[in-house]
């Protein structure tokens, strides 16, 4: 994660299931997070509407039974309330941001 800039890392840690620096916004929380080469996140739903854009690496991303690949400046979408599942093959690092419903 040391590729993020150090104001970026002086954030807050995310307390979760993979490394980021949470940026908390109104109705909005945004995550400079990173994922070491190898990880899976399986299948889940949350009730935020999740977009984020790849700054390093790839991401394979599962929506609705359909896997499509992300790689840097590529930007996604995950609606809320649908099942969705990652994995990254290759050391990975992206901006996401989580809104909340309102």
């Amino acid at each position: 994660m040391e590729h993020f800039p150090k104001l970026l890392r002086q954030l807050p840690p995310f307390e979760g299931p993979f490394d980021a620096f949470k940026l908390e916004a109104k109705n909005c929380d945004v995550l400079f997070a990173s994922y070491p080469k190898g990880t899976v996140i399986k299948a889940h739903s949350h009730d935020t509407e999740n977009v984020g854009v790849i700054t390093q690496g790839e991401l394979f991303l599962v929506v609705d039974g359909k896997e499509t690949r992300y790689g840097p400046g590529d930007w996604y979408h995950v609606p809320a309330h649908v099942m969705h599942s990652a994995r990254f093959d290759v050391e990975t690092s992206e901006i996401e941001f989580w809104f909340r419903e309102r």
